[in-house]
């Protein structure tokens, strides 16, 4: 299952990403990664939740990103949710591959049973029509 918590920048997207993965890890049977562009919010989050800074690893476009969260998964049995902060940023997504990416990370999801939830820079009346379903935060 994906989630979506859209809004254009500053608008607290990130301060709800980090309450809701905050709150899954109290009740959580499996592990939770956090992918995120810095280690700014390395103190807001539990202990229990692995961060991951994705600059340290020199993505360099959508398809490595995809390899990358697939070797999380697959490097972890247990893994239950993936929080994405700003998501567009770090997943070197644009409006020409925005919807191959969201559909491969759907795939990714149902087929290892992982939840993602993803923080988007983008109004919910520019998200694209397939993936306003998802939205569960509008900012």
């Amino acid at each position: 299952m994906i989630q979506i918590i859209a809004g254009t920048k500053g608008k607290g997207k990130t301060k709800v990403l980090l309450e809701k993965v905050n709150n899954e890890v109290k009740t959580a049977k499996g592990s939770i990664v956090y992918l995120d562009k810095n280690n700014k919010h390395m103190y807001e989050l539990s202990n229990k939740i692995r961060l991951i800074n994705v600059k340290d690893y020199l993505i360099e476009n959508h398809n490595e990103f995809i390899g990358f969260l697939c070797g999380i998964i697959s490097c972890d049995h247990d893994l239950q949710s993936i929080y994405l902060d700003s998501f567009l940023t770090i997943g070197f997504v644009n409006d020409d591959n925005i919807h191959q990416v969201f559909e491969k990370l759907n795939l990714i999801s149902n087929q290892f049973n992982v939840n993602l939830c993803i923080s988007i820079s983008m109004n919910y009346d520019q998200i694209p029509e397939n993936m306003k379903q998802n939205v569960i935060v509008a900012l």
